[in-house]
């Protein structure tokens, strides 16, 4: 039995997963947000009540997580729930369950699973991306995370908007320091603050979806530059990369017709005569990242 643990700022997932990926127990607990102990503490009762749900001890541990482990110190670094960054939460934790652990960023994760059981699945290179409060990346190739020499393999959201027309320099401010980042376009946030600027009304990522389906032409012309920039930023990657298959993941993923929208939104920015790459909305959901965490364990 595999057991994954999905490590968010508001809250820790885990599930147990059986040799073929059937779900044995599942629970969550609020994240002890600011108190790494309680954090470890945290992830442990929960190991504990997964095993007590299955009936049996899981063999190994795969957490998910916002954030990386330095290949220079073995410390996390890049996590946005602060208080793990520099800390040797690995070490820590395996520690702490008495057993070897295996950590990854949370994109990774979402496209392990997605190329083991999900929507990238018998694909040899997936590429998974997260549309939600923030935008991320991760790349699996043959169902294994590809994590890069310095472990930022899918930093994608944290690059320049490509092919920026004149009103989108410098691009808004992001928590990073630089300006312009493709998360500051392309998340829920950075939908809204679009929406805001070109109409200079309040609303939400879920509420200008709504609205643009319902015919709303402020709506729907945000919806339209939101598309053309995640199809310039999506085409800059398969110039790089060429996956086999695109995995959408984030609350932004489950709008239909933005799927839809995206080949032709894309197809024009690839340096190729056609573009017939796949782009699919992800098969598990939000439980994708969790899973992905338990299969980081499917080989060795």
């Amino acid at each position: 039995m595999r057991i994954g643990i999905d490590l968010g700022g508001t809250k820790i997932a885990g599930i147990a997963l059986d040799a073929d990926g059937a779900t044995r127990a599942e629970t969550r607990v609020p994240t002890p947000r600011g108190d790494y102990a309680g954090t470890l503490d945290a992830i442990a009762g929960l190991v504990a009540a997964l095993e007590r749900q299955a009936g049996t001890a899981g063999a190994s541990v795969g957490v998910g997580m916002p954030g990386a482990v330095s290949r220079a110190t073995g410390l996390i670094k890049n996590a946005n729930s602060v208080w793990l960054n520099g800390r040797p939460f690995v070490k820590d934790l395996a520690a702490r369950l008495d057993r070897p652990v295996r950590v990854e960023n949370d994109a990774n994760c979402l496209a392990v699973s997605e190329a083991v059981d999900g929507a990238g699945a018998g694909e040899a290179i997936v590429w998974a991306i997260i549309l939600g409060t923030g935008v991320g990346s991760g790349i699996a190739l043959r169902g294994q995370a590809l994590t890069g020499r310095n472990a930022v393999a899918g930093e994608w959201g944290h690059n320049p908007l490509p092919q920026p027309r004149d009103d989108e320099r410098p691009g808004p401010a992001c928590y990073c320091g630089r300006h312009g980042c493709i998360e500051t376009w392309l998340s829920g946030p950075g939908l809204a603050a679009d929406f805001f600027r070109s109409s200079r009304q309040t609303r939400t990522g879920e509420e200008i979806v709504a609205a643009a389906q319902s015919g709303d032409r402020p709506a729907a012309d945000a919806m339209a530059r939101y598309i053309d920039r995640l199809g310039r930023g999506i085409a800059h990657v398969v110039n790089i990369l060429d996956p086999d298959v695109i995995v959408l993941g984030g609350g932004l993923s489950r709008v239909e017709s933005l799927v839809a929208a995206l080949p032709e939104a894309v197809a024009p920015h690839v340096f190729s005569d056609a573009f017939d790459t796949p782009i699919r909305a992800s098969l598990h959901g939000d439980a994708s990242g969790v899973r992905g965490a338990a299969w980081l364990w499917s080989t060795t």
